[in-house]
């Protein structure tokens, strides 16, 4: 069945906006202040400030973030930093089970995989840092920079074997 260019972008829209409301909820959940969330790159569209954060929309419809305080979410236990990091895996895998078999589950589930990836600003990379620091006890550039070359390695090796093992 062919997927028609509308569907592709719907799909990647709904998914990319999902998967950033699953770090948003787990964020306020984990009491955690959310101080920007934004959809898409480039120049600025529109921006509305709702109840102290600021909503962006931005030209280019890829990619959705949210920014979070940073220093109140590394005062926060190691189970609620990854907590939030892997709300938004969670979200896209349960997308992915609940349109099993269709273009828009197949995307979810592939975007979950490519988050948990260790490479480098996916969430799985940013899990690996913060329980690196958890186990060392303080931050460790070669420990980090090794996590970020291997993990990049590992990503690119897993990609190109899933893309060349027809």
């Amino acid at each position: 069945m062919p997927v028609s260019i509308i569907n592709i972008i719907l799909s990647l829209v709904v998914a990319l906006v999902l998967h950033e409301l699953g770090h948003f909820l787990a964020a306020r959940a984990c009491r955690i202040r959310v101080t920007q969330a934004g959809f898409g790159w480039g120049p600025e569209l529109y921006r509305l400030r709702l109840r102290g954060i600021d909503y962006q929309l931005r030209l280019l419809p890829f990619g959705a973030y949210i920014r979070l305080d940073m220093a109140e979410l590394q005062r926060r236990a190691l189970a609620q930093q990854l907590f939030v990091l892997f709300a938004g895996i969670a979200v896209n895998l349960m997308l992915a089970a609940l349109a099993w078999g269709t273009f828009f589950g197949s995307f979810n589930l592939a975007l979950a995989i490519a988050n948990l990836l260790p490479f480098y600003q996916q969430d799985g990379w940013k899990s690996g840092i913060l329980i690196c620091r958890h186990v060392f006890g303080r931050t460790s550039q070669l420990v980090e920079w090794s996590f970020t070359i291997s993990g990049g390695l590992m990503s690119l090796a897993f990609v190109a074997r899933s893309l060349f093992s027809f």
